[in-house]
């Protein structure tokens, strides 16, 4: 399987994020976070339901996202019961991050001073609720010192250093995986800080390091990012994305 595209790799850790959750809902915001969690419902975590973002949960997998396809909805969770899931720990999204800092701090709210930003982002959104209230993952599609910072301009999504203060307030705190167009990083370590946990093929520790604006945890043997099987590449590439839509955010040469 020598033709396995950087996507392909990125989609798969992406739904390795997943596993283990169980009948719990699923919230992928991006298209390669919709595609691997797709990709995880299909392959190792059936009992997955899968939010279209809004009020809906969609029953046929494959046909979700691809266009002209028919959406078959299995459930509806209407906005006013949406807080008794969050709240009960029983939901896993998955957000992008502007910002991010070794201890998952995330930042999707503004560049520069909050009082006088220089650039106004998406605000605050549901991060900080997301992230005390579940566990969280978060996908960076171009790892840069840019988006790994030492102290991210304004906290949107909390982080391990934080949650600890707020102790029981953040008893379902669970950053679980960022996985980025070169690597998947983690944080399993005694204080929580940033672990590179794998790394894609054709990328180097070196490269890694270079677009990271921290220090981060290394392990001294880092193992290659899973390579999709067989039937899980079919899956990508026949019912999950077979219009490419993964390699608008990886390109082949990532």
């Amino acid at each position: 399987m020598t033709d396995i595209q950087r996507d392909e790799y990125c989609a798969v850790a992406i739904a390795e994020a997943f596993r283990g959750d169980g009948e719990i809902l699923i919230s992928p915001i991006g298209n390669l976070p919709a595609i691997g969690a797709r990709l995880a419902r299909l392959s190792f975590e059936p009992g997955l339901m899968l939010s279209d973002g809004v009020s809906k949960l969609f029953g046929n997998t494959p046909g979700w996202g691809v266009k002209g396809a028919e959406k078959i909805i299995e459930g509806y969770v209407p906005y006013r019961t949406i807080f008794d899931i969050v709240w009960s720990g029983k939901r896993h999204v998955m957000m992008g991050a502007t910002q991010i800092d070794k201890y998952g701090n995330q930042n999707i709210a503004c560049i520069g001073d909050f009082k006088q930003p220089k650039s106004q982002l998406l605000g605050m959104r549901g991060a900080p609720g997301n992230t005390i209230s579940h566990p969280t993952s978060y996908w960076v599609s171009k790892h840069s010192t840019r988006v790994f910072v030492e102290k991210v301009d304004v906290v949107s999504g909390v982080g391990y250093d934080r949650a600890r203060e707020l102790g029981s307030a953040a008893k379902y705190h669970e950053i679980r995986r960022v996985v980025t167009n070169l690597c998947v990083l983690d944080f399993e370590t005694p204080d929580n800080r940033m672990r590179l946990r794998s790394l894609h093929p054709g990328v180097t520790v070196d490269q890694v390091v270079e677009n990271t604006g921290f220090e981060l945890v290394i392990p001294d043997d880092v193992p290659e990012t899973r390579a999709p099987n067989a039937e899980e590449l079919r899956l990508l590439r026949e019912d999950i994305d077979p219009n490419g839509n993964g390699k608008k955010e990886v390109p082949t040469e990532a």
